[in-house]
């Protein structure tokens, strides 16, 4: 049979197309096969900003003899971990379990009943210091599946029972002062950071951090997060030319890249700076934030409106080939001074392979205008090198996660642009990838994949959806988060637990269940936000109990090990602070009311928004609102009226505009001057 990889919607599977090895794509069908043969499954699953997965395959599965021998012993089975993330937790899971470690590309062997019984990951073509050729693995694996099924079939069976009999700990309540002295004993006072190297954006912890200093007036915690931004937009994993951020750095010090580029770590560290500019006012923080959107908008969006998924680390297969420079690359497009000049500012000491340097920026320039005409030579001249690969597949959790960081970022840093890409990408997820209430995790060039969402896709896009009501007023966004929160409840929670799966999605060999964040969110955690926001606009006690039976998912992670539940903290602190909500009536009308009106009705809005320009309040009180409030606030903005149960009773004062403080729907008098409401928000000292 024929590589089946062509069809695929994922740019990841789609790379593999060409390969001479039978790829099958994840189904019952590929499992049938292997029945009907008796042979076992060969299950390889990476991404396509994966390095590594680019080595293997080009030393192994490009090769025409290791595709023979899969094709005679095996099925051959490709997943894209972003398209289906419950098949690779699951997988994971076994491969840690039965190895010690994992990562990818992951490489899991399985009967034919989907049970794993060996597993591992990157396997070299070429014998190399201690580790297995892929072919020797190979051999092996089929030599025992001939001589030792029974045996191999048992390993099957008990790492199912084993990793499927796991629950997670729940926790009744939050420790979130222990878990801010725990990160302090974790955190490096050197380079920043927390652990060891390789160091990844903490952008959940710091989150957490930043909310916890705003409530307690705690200085470490906000010196913790100043320094870690500061090191991390200084150093090599920032791209210093058009901005944005590597997946982790190599080492300690924030110097050596990990080169692909991942949307979520760029939406989730825009939410950073930007929660971080609000309150600390550091310039750096701005800036990076605008440049963290831009590089959004620039780079990632797609012509449908969503955001793509990644920029790979190669190019012409060289590792971060696009990125570095040598002084020498640096003098063919610069003068000698300036290049000169950057050489020192930037730290091009040619220690890279090949006397490349990773631009860095540890100090700002003396002299900006300079820099920033440098910066565009430069930026144009890398333009002309070879582009990185563009995994452009839209996945609705982290598109979610963009729309609520670009929502912020546009109303806080007065950025309308952001708002409206946000808008846009919502758009696309709302028509492309929602049937009912029922979400698909993905979508390539405007056509819907077929996997479905799992818990990370429904709560993300939600808390989206939520955040752009109340920067647009729109109640269409509200109207569509009570129906995934509705179907959330429905399909992904069964005995007082949530799960990552839907109940009537696809049967695995257990359905997963992980309340860790890591590189992303966990779907329960993510779940716990959406539902605290949700609470706080309708007053639902359902939606309330909801949110807090999310949190204790989290709870002993949380209090064992802070640095891997940023998000649960963050949501957990919000609530610690008696959770706020803000309602603000403005004269805005819906929008198209001038299409479905008369002239004479188009008149009144016209006037109706005349006045509120006059007043010029509306959208400076969204904005204090926005910037002043303990982020993750429930905030909406619109017309009195509004079907939103927050917005019950509340009127214009006087014709102007006005805003609502509110907790648990009990409100202070209204305000209708921002500086009224910058008061009520400050934190009291």
């Amino acid at each position: 049979m024929a590589n089946e990889l062509g069809r695929s919607t994922s740019p990841y599977l789609r790379q593999h197309a060409g390969n001479p090895v039978e790829w099958r794509e994840w189904s019952e069908q590929a499992f049938a096969e292997a029945r009907e043969r008796d042979v076992p499954v060969f299950l390889s699953v990476g991404y396509s900003a994966c390095h590594w997965c680019h080595v293997m395959a080009h030393e192994s599965f490009e090769d025409a003899e290791t595709a023979a021998y899969l094709s005679e012993h095996f099925v051959s089975v490709k997943v894209d971990r972003e398209e289906r993330p419950d098949v690779d937790a699951i997988y994971m899971a076994a491969t840690v379990a039965m190895t010690g470690q994992g990562g990818w590309p992951m490489s899991v062997f399985l009967t034919p009943s989907g049970e794993p019984f060996f597993c591992g990951t990157y396997f070299p073509k070429d014998a190399r210091a201690g580790m297995a050729t892929f072919r020797q693995v190979l051999e092996a694996i089929t030599d025992a599946w001939r001589t030792r099924r029974e045996q191999l079939d048992g390993i099957g069976k008990r790492v199912v029972e084993q990793l499927g009999a796991q629950q997670p700990a729940g926790q009744e309540t939050f420790d979130v002062a222990r878990a801010a002295q725990l990160l302090k004993t974790d955190f490096d006072p050197v380079d920043a950071g927390f652990g060891r190297a390789p160091k990844f954006p903490p952008s959940m912890v710091l989150d957490f951090l930043l909310r916890h200093h705003r409530r307690t007036g705690d200085e470490d915690a906000l010196a913790m997060v100043a320094q870690t931004c500061d090191r991390m937009a200084r150093g090599g994993m920032y791209d210093q030319l058009a901005g944005g951020f590597a997946r982790y750095s190599v080492d300690g010090q924030w110097v050596v890249p990990h080169f692909e580029k991942m949307l979520y770590d760029n939406a989730l560290l825009l939410d950073v700076y930007t929660h971080w500019w609000t309150i600390s006012g550091d310039p750096l923080a701005k800036r990076i934030a605008e440049e963290t959107a831009d590089f959004l908008l620039d780079e990632l969006r797609t012509p449908e409106g969503g955001f793509a998924s990644a920029l790979d680390a190669d190019t012409e297969g060289e590792e971060g080939k696009y990125y570095v420079w040598t002084p020498e690359e640096l003098r063919s497009v610069l003068s000698a001074d300036d290049a000169d000049w950057v050489v020192e500012l930037c730290d091009v000491s040619g220690t890279f392979e090949h006397g490349t340097s990773v631009l860095q920026l540890r100090q700002d320039p003396d002299d900006p205008e300079r820099w920033a005409r440098v910066r565009e030579t430069l930026r144009q001249a890398r333009a002309r090198r070879t582009y990185l690969g563009r995994d452009d597949k839209v996945v609705a959790a982290w598109n979610g996660l963009a729309i609520t960081a670009l929502t912020r970022a546009g109303v806080v840093l007065e950025k309308p642009q952001y708002v409206e890409a946000a808008e846009r990408a919502a758009r696309l997820i709302r028509d492309v990838h929602l049937e009912g209430a029922r979400l698909y995790r993905t979508s390539r060039d405007g056509v819907r994949g077929s996997a479905d969402g799992v818990l990370e896709d429904y709560a993300a896009f939600t808390q989206g959806c939520l955040t752009l009501l109340g920067a647009t007023g729109d109640v269409e966004w509200f109207q569509v988060a009570e129906g995934l929160l509705g179907r959330v409840l429905e399909q992904f929670v069964a005995d007082g637990s949530y799960f990552d799966t839907a109940a009537d999605a696809e049967r695995l060999v257990w359905r997963p269940q992980d309340a860790t964040d890591n590189a992303t969110p966990s779907g329960v955690s993510l779940a716990a936000e959406a539902f605290t926001t949700m609470a706080g606009l309708t007053g639902s006690d359902r939606h309330e109990a909801a949110a807090e039976q999310a949190l204790r998912a989290s709870g002993a992670i949380a209090q064992r090990a802070p640095r891997f539940a940023g998000r649960a903290l963050a949501v957990a602190e919000t609530i610690a602070g008696g959770p706020l909500e803000i309602a603000i009536v403005t004269t805005d009308r819906p929008a198209g009311v001038e299409q479905a009106a008369g002239v004479e009705q188009a008149a009144e809005v016209r006037r109706a928004g005349e006045a509120d320009a006059a007043a010029g309040d509306a959208g400076e009180l969204r904005r204090v609102a926005f910037t002043e409030a303990p982020w993750g606030t429930p905030i909406v903005a619109g017309s009195a009226g509004l079907a939103v149960p927050l917005m019950d009773g509340r009127e214009l004062v006087g014709g102007q505009p006005a805003a609502y403080v509110c907790q648990k729907f009990t409100c202070r008098l209204p305000v209708t001057l921002p500086e009224h409401l910058r008061r009520d928000l400050r934190p009291a000292d």
